[in-house]
C-alpha cells in the first residue's frame, strides 16, 4: 500500500522536524559544555590564587623562626607539606590552561587561508628553541610540504603541541631524530607524518591518548599534565582533520595528520561555526 499525496509530504515534514529537535539538542549540548569549561577554568583561579599566595606567606612566617626552632624536624616536615602543596597548586593551573586552550580550540571562529606547512614547521621550531637549547636533535624535515588550508593560529598551536612532545620524549636518546615528511592520502585530503625515536608508548593505551588529563608516563619522567594531544584532536576535528598515533615502547611514536583540501576544510569550518 502505497502513501497517499498527502501522507508523504506529512511524514517528511515531521523527519525534517524532527531532524531539527535532534541539531538543536545536539547544539544545546555542545553550548553547555563550554559553558562547563569555561567557568570550570576560570572560576576556579581565584581559589588557586589563594592557595599559592598564603602558601608562600606561610612560609615567610616559618622562615622568620630562630634558626634552631626553623631547623626542627618539625617545622622542615611543615615546608615539605607547603613544597607539596605548591607543586600541586601549579599543576592545578596548567590543568586549567589546557580547558582554556582546548575552549579556544573548539569554539573560536575559523580563519581559513593558505598556509605553507613548510614555514609554519619553522615558525614552530623557532618557538620551541628553548626546550632545544644545548641539544643536538637532527631534524629532517621534508622539502615538499604541503600547503594546507587552515586557521593560521591553531595551525601553529597544533604544530608547536606535536613538535614540542617530539622534543620531550627524545630527551633520554643518545642522539634524538625527529622527521617530518610528506604521507599518502586518499583523494581530497594531503597528509603529513611527524616521527620521533624517543621513549614511545605502550600500544595497549593508545586508546586513552588523546583524552583530556590523560598520560601515558609518570610525572617524575616527563613534564605535562595530558591537555597536549586532547588539544591537537580538537584543533585537527575543527579543520574536517584526523590526527593517528603509533608507538612502540623505547622506540618512538609516529603521528599522523590527514588535511582536508580547501572544499573540504571551508564546509568542515562552517558546520563548526554553526553546530
Amino acid at each position: 500500500m502505497t502513501p497517499s499525496g498527502d501522507t508523504a509530504p506529512q511524514e517528511l515534514q515531521q523527519l525534517r522536524a524532527e531532524l531539527a529537535r535532534s541539531q538543536q539538542q545536539v547544539a544545546d549540548m555542545a553550548a553547555a559544555q563550554e559553558e562547563f569549561l569555561r567557568a570550570v577554568s576560570h572560576d576556579l583561579r581565584a581559589p588557586l590564587r589563594h592557595v599559592t599566595s598564603y602558601g608562600t606567606l606561610v612560609r615567610e612566617v616559618l622562615g622568620d623562626l630562630p634558626p634552631e626552632v626553623l631547623q626542627g624536624a618539625e617545622v622542615q616536615e611543615a615546608l615539605g607539606f607547603l613544597a607539596t602543596m605548591d607543586k600541586s597548586a601549579r599543576r592545578m593551573g596548567l590543568m586549567i590552561d589546557g580547558l582554556q586552550a582546548l575552549v579556544r580550540a573548539s569554539r573560536a571562529p575559523l580563519r581559513l587561508q593558505a598556509v605553507p606547512l613548510a614555514d609554519a614547521m619553522a615558525q614552530a621550531r623557532a618557538t620551541l628553541a628553548a626546550a632545544e637549547a644545548g641539544r643536538n636533535v637532527a631534524w629532517r624535515i621534508a622539502p615538499d610540504l604541503p600547503a594546507l588550508q587552515a586557521d593560521p593560529t591553531l595551525l601553529q598551536e597544533l604544530l608547536v603541541q606535536l613538535l614540542a612532545n617530539a622534543l620531550k620524549f627524545t630527551r633520554p636518546v643518545a642522539q634524538p631524530c625527529i622527521t617530518v615528511w610528506v604521507d599518502a592520502a586518499p583523494a581530497g585530503c594531503v597528509a603529513f607524518t611527524v616521527q620521533d625515536n624517543g621513549v614511545g608508548f605502550d600500544p595497549a593505551r593508545a586508546g586513552t591518548l588523546f583524552g583530556v588529563f590523560q598520560r601515558l608516563h609518570r610525572e617524575t619522567e616527563f613534564e605535562g599534565v595530558g591537555t597536549g594531544l586532547a588539544l591537537c584532536r580538537a584543533i585537527t576535528r575543527r579543520h574536517g582533520a584526523e590526527l593517528t598515533a603509533t608507538a612502540v615502547l623505547g622506540g618512538g611514536c609516529t603521528v599522523r595528520v590527514r588535511w582536508p583540501v580547501e572544499g573540504t576544510a571551508a564546509t568542515a569550518g562552517a558546520m563548526s561555526r554553526h553546530p
